[in-house]
């Protein structure tokens, strides 16, 4: 009887390790170098930044990086699959459980802009890399189209709770919530002060005249 079968479901890398293992310091490093560059764009500001500076400060090599991200600029692509996870997660809150739309948009519009407000040159650099590199920018549409999708899933079930006006489509008032919260981010980071929690707050404010249910209008979408 052959043996050869005994070993098989044991097999470990060239290092002896298990793939596990090896996984899990893979995404330690990408980890690292993902945050590294992230301060570094906070302190020294993106175009500043080069790649051997943030493999200096992530302690690796400076060809490791290239095992992780193609450009400096597909580390804002990741840092919107972090923002894009976020919105997913607070999808998947919100469906399991629900609560008033006006304090779960806040709370998420506060979650969603907690990482952009420890570096406005981020923020910057995002518009830029939008403009600049036609790569960065096919990639981001794709993210964006998915974001749009996730924040038109939440209008529509406020608008079947009669908490968003109905008289406008889903995809338009998740259109115009995300444009003011950008823009907000976008005229912030202009100055990268502290005001961004009061200029959010004060843009969710005047926002939501815009997206409350129209006067005389029950929940149920007929006339009172």
């Amino acid at each position: 009887m052959s043996r050869r079968t005994s070993t098989t479901p044991h097999k470990k890398n060239v290092l002896g390790e298990p793939p596990d293992r090896r996984q899990r310091r893979s995404a330690e490093t990408r980890e690292q170098l993902f945050r590294a560059a992230l301060r570094l764009f906070a302190e020294k500001g993106f175009a500043e930044t080069t790649v051997e500076d943030i493999t200096n400060a992530a302690d690796v090599g400076k060809g490791t990086f290239f095992n992780y991200f193609p450009s400096k600029e597909h580390i804002l692509i990741a840092f919107s699959d972090m923002q894009l996870s976020k919105l997913q997660a607070t999808v998947d809150q919100m469906r399991a459980r629900p609560e008033p739309m006006r304090s779960f948009f806040r709370a998420m519009t506060l979650r969603m802009t907690e990482e952009p407000s420890k570096s406005p040159d981020v923020v910057r650099a995002l518009l830029q890399a939008n403009l600049s590199s036609s790569s960065v920018r096919s990639v981001m549409l794709e993210r964006s189209a998915r974001a749009e999708g996730l924040l038109t899933q939440l209008v529509q079930i406020g608008q079947e709770r009669g908490e968003f006006r109905r008289d406008v489509p889903g995809l338009e008032l998740a259109q115009v919530f995300r444009q003011t919260i950008f823009g907000t981010l976008l005229m912030w980071s202009l100055h990268g002060d502290a005001s961004l929690s009061d200029r959010i707050e004060r843009a969710l404010e005047i926002l939501w005249l815009g997206l409350a249910p129209r006067g005389g209008v029950t929940q149920a979408g007929s006339e009172s």
